[in-house]
């Protein structure tokens, strides 16, 4: 590559799913040496692929990927090796240099920092938290310093603090760094550019500039685009008309009608697909379940996480229709255990009426089945009376349309997953709404939409979330804070 501090360069990529779904069409783009830029495009459109194909998991169908010889890249993974389980936290983070370093300590010490995680290096990995084991994947891209970081959702399970310790991180950060997130403000603070991923023509777009400013800019390009589509509409259906009376009038009439609907084609083609980036979900209810009164949940005790063991810890609780709890507490302490073995029924202390139907949002996904279509995940949610209509225009209040619903789970996108576990809840009308960080992964455009249909919510519901802001906006009635029970 020449020596113009380009590291990397797209040259006519181009990349698709089978035969029948294109994720990336001709595309270019390139990043000079020390730029921060962040990945934009609709939930499924392929930014995870782009990460893929950096990284050489995926190959391009067509086109070149060139790189800076040499040139060191990491990528904050989303699940830790299963052989890496058993080893130590230190053991982790040695496995990912392929020299030994011999300052590894400190550095350990201060990418721990970094991400707000505590725990020592002795640490058995298979022993953190889902939440701790996140921060450590990230840490671990951290660590190694590469030439080029790959960032996929970082934010997501970080507190307040560890956002604040990420942000000075890559503002500090000399190298080059790509980022997939939905936090404008995290965003703002450190990247300089975007790269725009077009979910209707399969390009890259590159910006320059602050990401308020880039999002701004996009924003008033697509409303440009929609306005453009209402006139052209207006005028398509006038023509229509006009050409529909010529054409039943006869003689050269016929030709007036002929010419006429020539400019309908002429104006239909400088019609402009609107960006599904920019579309919202719509708003939604998630109904109860029929005929709900009285106790629906009765918690007596809970397991929480003291001093690296289990223990139980009494408390009376007992939620009904209408009743929000907020399950609060540390990272490891053991709210996403609690959340868990709650909706799995395998929970002692904790008695749930008979007949109540659970709805679960697992921060994971692993309540869905990779292997099925979307569609039958939510074919499983109305059960065996569900109609096909339904069905459909549920999924579509969520931007999830035909061809998403045709594709198996396993190839969705997280954020794709997080829309479908929504439809799937609507569809299922529970009594008790478990929730386990709802907001991971979801475009932050979405949020304040699902924030009003929770807060709406008139059957019981448990909620874990590490956004304030999102927390703010819903009805809580009761706290169970873990770290508070500890301390009694």
């Amino acid at each position: 590559m020449a020596n113009d501090n380009i590291i990397l360069r797209f040259n006519k990529v181009f990349f698709e799913f089978g035969h029948t779904k294109p994720i990336l069409n001709e595309v270019d783009f390139s990043l000079r040496r020390g730029m921060k830029v962040a990945l934009m495009g609709q939930n499924g459109a392929g930014k995870s692929t782009i990460f893929n194909l950096i990284t050489g998991v995926k190959t391009p169908d067509e086109g070149m990927i060139s790189m800076e010889d040499g040139m060191s890249i990491a990528i904050g993974k989303q699940v830790i090796p299963v052989d890496k389980m058993d080893g130590t936290v230190k053991e982790f983070f040695e496995s990912c240099f392929s020299k030994k370093v011999y300052d590894i300590d400190p550095r350990i010490e201060k990418i721990l920092e970094v991400v707000h995680l505590v725990i020592a290096p002795e640490r058995i990995v298979r022993t953190l938290s889902g939440g701790q084991q996140a921060r450590l994947l990230l840490a671990s891209a951290l660590i190694q310093e590469p030439d080029l970081l790959l960032l996929d959702e970082p934010t997501n399970n970080l507190d307040k603090e560890g956002l604040l310790h990420l942000t000075q991180f890559l503002v500090e950060y000399k190298k080059t760094c790509i980022v997939i997130s939905h936090d404008a403000d995290f965003l703002n603070a450190f990247t300089s550019g975007v790269l725009y991923l077009d979910v209707f023509t399969y390009k890259v777009e590159q910006y320059a500039g602050n990401y308020l400013n880039v999002v701004a800019e996009i924003t008033a390009r697509i409303e440009r685009e929609r306005r453009k589509n209402m006139r052209l509409e207006k005028e398509i259906q006038h023509r229509k008309e006009q050409a529909g009376f010529f054409g039943q009038k006869g003689g050269h009439m016929r030709d007036v009608a002929r010419k006429m609907r020539e400019k309908i084609e002429t104006l239909e083609e400088d019609r402009v697909d609107m960006r599904e980036e920019d579309k919202m979900i719509r708003r939604f209810v998630i109904p109860p379940q029929e005929h709900l009164s009285g106790k629906i949940i009765t918690i007596t005790s809970v397991p929480i996480m003291e001093k690296g063991k289990l223990a139980k810890k009494k408390i009376a609780l007992t939620l009904k229709p209408k009743n929000h709890l907020l399950v609060t507490g540390p990272n490891g302490i053991g709210k996403t255990t609690v959340l868990h073995n709650i909706a799995m029924g395998t929970a002692s202390g904790v008695e749930i009426e008979k007949g109540i139907r659970v709805g679960y949002y697992q921060q994971d996904f692993s309540t869905l089945d990779p292997e099925r279509t979307a569609y039958h995940s939510l074919e499983v949610a109305i059960g065996n009376e569900g109609r096909e209509e339904t069905i459909r225009s549920v999924a579509a209040g969520f931007l999830l349309g035909p061809a998403v619903l045709k594709s198996l789970v396993g190839n969705l996108s997280e954020g794709q997953k997080g829309l479908l576990v929504f439809a799937g809840l609507v569809l299922q009308r529970p009594g008790l709404l478990i929730l386990d960080e709802p907001t991971n992964h979801i475009n932050f455009r979405h949020l304040p939409v699902i924030a009003e249909a929770l807060n709406k919510y008139d059957g019981a519901m448990i909620l874990v979330s590490h956004i304030p802001e999102f927390v703010k906006q819903i009805r809580i009635d009761e706290t169970l804070d873990l770290e508070a029970l500890i301390k009694k």
